[in-house]
């Protein structure tokens, strides 16, 4: 029985109408649409509030990464609840389930990192590593060293700082954004930006815009890069196989921090425990989220790699930042548990092993389609680029027309995708099932199919 007063949906939506905010919405159209009240999740399943069964292709928000409703997880919060509910991490305490969350995701990420610094989010994660760097440098005898390098089009959050490091310009024109102290280069976006060059070529000339952004700036100016393995929001931008260790080259050459957004390609989504073991690089600092819990409660972190925890432990002394709750004892346990069915159900393994390939195979088959310009994944992280004429990689004048269209064709037959831009985006739970992934890639068609011929007319 459900632990909620008695409301209707008619009753749930006026309420939500009149006093709930949306997050990146228009909230006067979605009041005049009606909000969609999402009830129940099963697997990779969702379920209105009229009973309407969704294929959730994109995990909630890139993050229920072991699907829906496994009662193992509330049945850790529940003890831990029990046992203790919250407790803070400040003063020179700590708790079991923050100490334990703490050795096993350093457990599965590379030699080089063994301390977190927890937050509640992804965004505070970035906010809490850009004063990190600051600090590191700081105490390293480099005080000019602040300004942080990013990437146009990047996403790492929406709080002041991580706003200004992500590169979305329509985010930048609310709040009057950037901060000081964070500059820009190009994305590593083949399909729209590379020209003639082939991938590999454009790859490398997409890196080395960080190498010349830093002799502009001046490397003793410089204290970080910071990219996304992959880009997520900005539309699953999959680099060329060049650009990755040509970044790492050029911030070990310049001794500038390499900072490796894991917030979305952590815990699994790849194929590795994390997107930059996917490319073989070693970041310095890394923010995380999402995944961390399967998004079952709100958590985040920053991974700390021997180089800057080492300065941050015997040098600097207090590092005055932090948030309440920091390592939140129930938060935590949740995680714990998240990891524990990753290891034990052998999740990462599968999603490199058997079922990422199986999609990659299944999603580039719409590549045949006449409005499909790429059908590109890794792991369990897909794009489908829309395109008016594919052989000469032309879009459509109304980028989000296009993209709408076909998200909406799929939604009304119960598949959630999202649309960015003319970028078709699927991140589903890496416990989708073969015989789901084929109703992915099925319903997909037939919106492109639909959009093909709304937009032909």
């Amino acid at each position: 029985m459900s632990s909620f007063p008695a409301a209707s949906p008619s009753n749930i939506g006026a309420l939500d109408a009149a006093h709930h905010l949306h997050p990146f919405s228009d909230t006067k159209k979605v009041n005049a649409a009606g909000a969609r009240i999402i009830a129940r999740g099963e697997g990779c399943l969702i379920f209105d509030n009229h009973g309407k069964r969704y294929l959730d292709a994109f995990a909630g928000l890139w993050c229920v990464n072991i699907g829906y409703g496994r009662h193992e997880i509330t049945d850790a919060v529940t003890r831990q609840m029990n046992e203790l509910p919250y407790y803070n991490t400040f003063f020179g305490t700590t708790t079991t389930p923050a100490a334990l969350l703490a050795e096993k995701i350093t457990s599965h990420a590379g030699p080089t990192i063994n301390r977190v610094f927890f937050t509640g989010s992804g965004s505070e994660a970035n906010d809490t590593w850009f004063r990190m760097a600051r600090v590191y440098w700081g105490a390293m005898g480099k005080p000019t060293k602040k300004t942080v390098i990013s990437r146009v089009n990047g996403y790492h959050g929406s709080t002041v700082a991580g706003a200004s490091l992500g590169g979305m310009k329509w985010m930048h024109e609310q709040g009057d954004l950037p901060i000081p102290g964070i500059v820009h280069i190009g994305q590593p976006y083949w399909y729209a930006e590379g020209g003639e060059l082939s991938p590999e070529e454009f790859g490398l000339k997409a890196a080395r815009e960080l190498e010349a952004k830093i002799d502009e700036l001046g490397e003793d100016n410089v204290a970080a890069f910071v990219a996304e393995p992959i880009q997520g929001a900005g539309g699953v931008i999959i680099p060329p196989d060049t650009y990755w260790p040509e970044i790492a080259r050029i911030c070990r050459e310049h001794n500038i921090l390499l900072v490796c957004d894991e917030v979305i390609c952590g815990f699994g989504r790849t194929g590795q425990w994390f997107g930059h073991q996917h490319y073989g690089v070693t970041p310095d600092l890394a923010p995380i989220a999402k995944g961390l819990s399967s998004g079952y409660l709100p958590i985040g972190g920053v991974l700390v790699s021997d180089r800057v925890g080492d300065v941050l432990v015997n040098e600097v002394g207090d590092f005055n930042h932090g948030f309440t709750y920091s390592g939140h004892p129930v938060c935590a346990a949740a995680a714990l548990e998240n990891i524990r069915i990753l290891e034990d159900e052998g999740i990462v393994d599968r999603v490199r092993d058997t079922i990422g390939p199986y999609f990659a195979r299944a999603w580039a088959s719409l590549q045949d389609h006449p409005m499909v310009g790429e059908a590109v994944s890794v792991g369990l992280m897909g794009a489908v680029q829309l395109a008016a004429d594919k052989a000469t990689r032309t879009r459509f004048a109304d980028k989000e027309k296009a993209g709408v269209t076909v998200r909406n064709h799929c939604l009304e037959n119960g598949l959630v995708l999202r649309a960015t831009g003319d970028r078709m985006l699927a991140s589903p739970p890496l416990v989708i099932s073969e015989a789901e992934v084929d109703e992915v890639v099925t319903k997909l068609r037939a919106g492109l199919d639909h959009a093909w011929a709304v937009l032909e007319r």
